[in-house]
Formats: C-alpha cells, sequence, structure tokens
C-alpha cells in the first residue's frame, strides 16, 4: 500500500507538468500532517476540507475574473451619432425650473431619444376628439396610456388601453381609462391621455433597464425581464457604469432571461447588437446627466429586427455643480476629450491619447527598447524589464486622481507606442508629480513638448495647484524641456545630484 508521504511526493510534481492551478485535499490530522508538510514546501496548497478546498478555487476564479474586467475601459460617448446632451440637459432644467422631479412620459422618452434610444411615438392630449385626430394621423389600431407623474405602474390602475380598433372605440377607452385611474388614485394628477401607435410584436420580449442612485456608489444600471411581473420575477443584474460591450454582455448574461434572448421554440434569437447598443446608450447617458436619479424603460421590447422602449420614467434631482465633470459617479469613463493627432515635421501622423489596459503590450515593449540611459534617466535605476505589477499598476489608472498619456503611430500596421507622459496626485491633493520619456530614436521631434503640453492642461483641468518633478542633473534635455515649459528649477538639498522642477498651474 502506497504511503501517504510517496502519495504527496508524486503529486508535488504534477505542476511542474501542467500551467493549471493546482489544490489538494488531505482530509485527517495526525496521519495526514507530514503530507501537507511537504506539499507546502513546494508551493502546492493542501486544504483539511474539500468545502476549503472549493472555495480556495473558487476565490482563484473570482481573481481571474475581477483581473480581466480590469482591463475594461469605457467609452463614455460613442465615436458614432453623438447623442444630444444639450438638448437633454434642457429638458430636464424645464423640469427643475418648474420645480418637478418626476419628467413626464414623453420628456422620458425625449430623453432617450436625444440618445438615439428607439422609443414608441406618441402624443399626449386631454380630450378624445385630440386623441381621435391623432389616431386617424398614424393609423389605428392605436394604445391609449394614462399620463401621470404619480403613476410608475400604469396596468396597475387599469391606466392603459391596447388595440384600440375605431374612432367609436377609442371614445369609449378614453373615457373608461380616466374613469379607472380616478378610481383606484383618485389623488393622482391627471395630465392627460398618451396615444401611441399600437406596437405588435409577436416575436419579442419583454426586458427592463434601469438606473437608481446608492448613496456610496453613484448610478448603477440594471437590467432583466420586463413587463408587468417585473418586481414577482426578481430577475435583474446591476452593474457600475461606465459600460463597455463586453461588460453589457456580461450583465446581460448574470440574468435568466438572457436565455429567453436565444432562439427557443418557433422564436428566432433577438437582434443581441441592438439590445447591447441600448444598455450602452443609458451608460452614456448616465455620464452625461448628473442630475439622472432613477429611470425605469420598462417594457423594452426586442426581437430579431431592433428593440423599441414603449415605456419610460425619468426621475431627475438637481445636484451641487462640481468643478470636475464625472464626480457622481464611482468610476470615471474613458477621457476620449484627451485623443488628439499630429503631423510630424517628416510627415509622420502621430496620436496622443491616454492610456488604457489594453496597452499594457505595447507599453512593455516601448519600455524594454529604452536604451540604458533612457531608462535610467526615467526611473533613476538600472530597469531591465516591467515587472508584471508595474505594468499593470502604469496601464490600469484611475483617470480621476492620474492620468498617462502616450504618444503611439503606426508602422506596417502595427501600432507602437513612441513616447508617455504621466502624473500622480501627490498626498496633499494639490499638487502632481510628472515623469516623460520618449523612445531613443524619436527625440529630438517635439514629442515630449507635445505630451507635456496636453499633460499640463489636463492637470489644470483638475485643479491642480502646481506640477513638480525631479530630474537627474546631467538629464539636459529634460531640464532644457522644464525650462520651455516654464518650470522653475533649483537644486534639490537632499540628493545634489538631483534637480527639482516646479510649475505653478
Amino acid at each position: 500500500m502506497t504511503s501517504p508521504e510517496a502519495i504527496a511526493a508524486s503529486v508535488a510534481k504534477t505542476p511542474k507538468k501542467t500551467r493549471k492551478p493546482l489544490i489538494t485535499c488531505w482530509m485527517g490530522d495526525a496521519q495526514t500532517k507530514s503530507s501537507r508538510t511537504f506539499l507546502g514546501t513546494h508551493n502546492v496548497p493542501s486544504l483539511r476540507t474539500p468545502e476549503a478546498a472549493v472555495d480556495a478555487f473558487n476565490y482563484l476564479y473570482a481573481y481571474h475574473r475581477n483581473q480581466q474586467l480590469l482591463l475594461e475601459v469605457p467609452d463614455p460617448i460613442s465615436k458614432e451619432l453623438q447623442p444630444d446632451v444639450d438638448g437633454a440637459k434642457m429638458i430636464v432644467e424645464g423640469a427643475l425650473a418648474g420645480h418637478r422631479r418626476v419628467l413626464s412620459e414623453m420628456e422620458s422618452k425625449a430623453i432617450l431619444s436625444s440618445f438615439h434610444i428607439p422609443v414608441a411615438k406618441g402624443v399626449s392630449v386631454r380630450t378624445p376628439a385630440e386623441a381621435l385626430i391623432f389616431a386617424e394621423e398614424i393609423g389605428f389600431p392605436v394604445a391609449l396610456k394614462v399620463d401621470s407623474p404619480d403613476i410608475i405602474h400604469k396596468s396597475d390602475v387599469e391606466g392603459v388601453k391596447l388595440n384600440v380598433a375605431n374612432a367609436r372605440d377609442l371614445y369609449t377607452a378614453f373615457d373608461e381609462l380616466i374613469e379607472n385611474v380616478k378610481k383606484h388614485r383618485p389623488e393622482a394628477t391627471i395630465n392627460g391621455v398618451i396615444v401611441e401607435e399600437m406596437f405588435v410584436c409577436p416575436r419579442g420580449r419583454e426586458l427592463m433597464i434601469g438606473v437608481v442612485y446608492d448613496a456610496v456608489f453613484g448610478p448603477v444600471i440594471c437590467f432583466g425581464m420586463g413587463g408587468v411581473a417585473v418586481e414577482a420575477l426578481a430577475d435583474q443584474a446591476i452593474a457600475l457604469p461606465p459600460l463597455n460591450q463586453h461588460l453589457v454582455q456580461d450583465l446581460i448574461r448574470s440574468t435568466r432571461v438572457s436565455k429567453m434572448l436565444s432562439a427557443f421554440r418557433n422564436l428566432p434569437p433577438v437582434d443581441s447588437e441592438a439590445l447591447e447598443n441600448v444598455l450602452l446608450r443609458v451608460s452614456e447617458m448616465v455620464c452625461e446627466l448628473p442630475t439622472l436619479k432613477s429611470m425605469d424603460i420598462n417594457p423594452l421590447i426586442v426581437d430579431d429586427t431592433g428593440v423599441i422602449a414603449v415605456d419610460a420614467r425619468v426621475v431627475v434631482e438637481r445636484r451641487p455643480p462640481t468643478e470636475r465633470g464625472y464626480d457622481h459617479m464611482a468610476i470615471h469613463p474613458y477621457p476620449t476629450r484627451l485623443i488628439s493627432a499630429y503631423q510630424l515635421a517628416d510627415g509622420t501622423i502621430i496620436e496622443i491619447r491616454p492610456i488604457r489596459p489594453e496597452d499594457a503590450v505595447i507599453e512593455r515593449r516601448f519600455v524594454r527598447n529604452l536604451s540604458d540611459r533612457s531608462k535610467y534617466f526615467r526611473f533613476m535605476y538600472a530597469l531591465p524589464e516591467l515587472t508584471p505589477e508595474m505594468l499593470s499598476r502604469m496601464t490600469q489608472i484611475d483617470y480621476d486622481r492620474e492620468m498617462a498619456l502616450i504618444a503611439v503611430t503606426e508602422s506596417h500596421g502595427e501600432i507602437r507606442q513612441i513616447g508617455v507622459a504621466r502624473y500622480m496626485v501627490n498626498p496633499d491633493g494639490e499638487t502632481c508629480e510628472f515623469a516623460v520619456v520618449v523612445s531613443d530614436d524619436w527625440q529630438g521631434k517635439g514629442i515630449a513638448m507635445k505630451l507635456m503640453s496636453h499633460l499640463i492642461d489636463s492637470a489644470r483641468e483638475k485643479q491642480f495647484k502646481a506640477m513638480v518633478g525631479e530630474v537627474l542633473h546631467d538629464n539636459w534635455r529634460m531640464l532644457n524641456l522644464a525650462q520651455d515649459l516654464g518650470f522653475k528649477t533649483q537644486r534639490n538639498l537632499g540628493d545634489p545630484g538631483v534637480v527639482s522642477v516646479t510649475k505653478k498651474l
């Protein structure tokens, strides 16, 4: 019979044969203590119970998944089909100026439309005669819905009439709808009745997209099954904005209703691209409208031909103005406004933009190809290679507290990084420390000047009072650049080989 020690010795050799993680469970105490000790000396985890081993594996999975999510940096505004942010803000301001926090359905849909979210078109009317005029214009059948800021779920008060087929039915349905609402909610304010084209979608699935405001995390996006049973089914997943396509897909997969979005029985799969686009647009809306307190799009109907928001409700709240545009969010979106392109004197086109986590590959290659002298000037010590921890720290940044601008160019179909300038906020919260380096074969072309000029503008935008740095006394290129940019220099009393440079912002 094989001894526990022999088995442990055999198991300890396994990690050398595979890249997969190995976790062992040696149940017992005295008889397996020596085996667990042996495995520990060979860096093989050994736990006493299967439950603990499963938990350990789950922690590894969660860590890996969270690291992958850190690589996701969403853009706040689509590069194509820009939303009408100013128009949406004017609608909100009009409501707040009238001391209203709950927007009407027409106003709510107008905001959705300004962010290019398809909505069911309608008009709010006061009388059956007005309803008939619009119904004849768009064509029967139509849907009637109560227009009231006090009623969230219209169907709960019998405030919806569907498939109204002709003028006679319209007059009857209009009066019945008003009577139903007054019976169920006599205190509710009724602005009128909304007349919409009857949206018939036999292959559609009813979904819900919402926004709620958390006191700690700020706005949170919800997604799940919609319709009248949304509370009863409680099928919702949440995510912190801003979102990108990967995060949107992960959000959708986290719900039970996601299984209904693919083909089943006689129903074709829904237009997933259209659905993902709506969630991205909602993310844009949350980013650009700090006054948005909550929102419900329910139902959002999606089928194989597209998506449409049938009903919507937006609640707004006036917030004190801030110096920075995204202070209402837990995660600041990627600052696309800092992207710019230039043509160098030799005709080369370069792009200057904030760094992204997926730039880790070109960042590693950039540092690896620097000369020993350039590495020493940048890091003030011999650095043969960026460690994984350093690479992660340099590419996965908090755009609110730091900035890294890289200069890139395309050569033979490949993106190459040729320079980087970055700052980090100091503990005083009022100043930031900078660093800049350019590839050896690209120096003397004005790239460092362009990088630093953009970096200084970004620091000013963040309301820092000064930018500071430390430069080796024999780094004459950096000292000349600092002087050209208006930095004041002085010898570092603690280290005569270092020059301190400061620029008031």
